[in-house]
């Protein structure tokens, strides 16, 4: 785990965490520094499956990601939002995956219609590991945070992938659209995310991560800036 570096770029080799039955990888991608995650499960007797998250941009290096990682096929992809930088590379690469999904709102305005929908507390499973959706809307009507929670007795945080929902510093954009809001959007981050985990890794959709321990304390200070 100590060779994790959260802080990837744009033509940066992906970073690789090792957690108790998971391996992340993270990759930046495009002039939007996009975060793709490769989810792939490590346990002896299942390990193999894999999940992506956020088919952004670059197919030619989600690839290369994913032949790194020695996953041939993919369990699932999944869109956290419907917004066009987190889906670019969706139509190639949900020819390597069984099943696409996305949260219910959202996903019909995909470029690949999504096997699935998400609603808040579904669950995707991959192997021995199991992600639970979060229904987090303000950014887009439906956004989605995914969750994995590690094996008890382990000393591990929860990890959170957060798409535009929830950034280092504060939430997500919410004055690009009429269909944005930041009092929806930091009504359901406060009650979904922080209220549903005491502490959390977050990876979020661009950029570095974060941790719920350390944002926690400036809820109030984003509700009073409004941002």
């Amino acid at each position: 785990m100590s060779s994790y570096l959260s802080d990837v770029k744009p033509g940066d080799a992906p970073s690789r965490l090792d957690l108790p039955g998971l391996t992340m990888w993270k990759l930046s991608v495009s002039d939007m520094h996009n975060n793709v995650y490769l989810l792939r499960d490590a346990t002896p007797e299942t390990g193999g499956a894999a999940v992506l998250i956020d088919a952004a941009a670059d197919a030619g290096a989600i690839t290369a990601m994913l032949d790194e990682a020695r996953v041939d096929r993919l369990d699932a992809v999944v869109t956290t939002h419907k917004h066009w930088d987190h889906h670019r590379a969706l139509p190639e690469l949900a020819e390597r995956a069984d099943a696409t999904l996305a949260g219910l709102e959202d996903g019909p305005h995909l470029p690949v219609a999504p096997a699935r929908t998400l609603s808040d507390g579904d669950t995707i499973q991959f192997g021995a590991q199991t992600l639970v959706a979060h229904h987090v809307p303000g950014h887009t009507p439906g956004s989605v945070v995914l969750s994995w929670t590690p094996p008890a007795g382990s000393d591990a945080l929860p990890q959170l992938w957060t798409g535009d929902t929830l950034f280092p510093g504060g939430v997500g954009a919410t004055t690009h659209s009429d269909e944005q809001s930041f009092d929806e959007l930091f009504t359901m981050v406060r009650d979904r995310i922080f209220g549903r985990f005491d502490d959390a890794d977050v990876h979020p959709g661009h950029g570095d991560d974060t941790r719920l321990s350390v944002e926690r304390p400036h809820l109030d200070e984003w509700r009073e800036r409004g941002w």
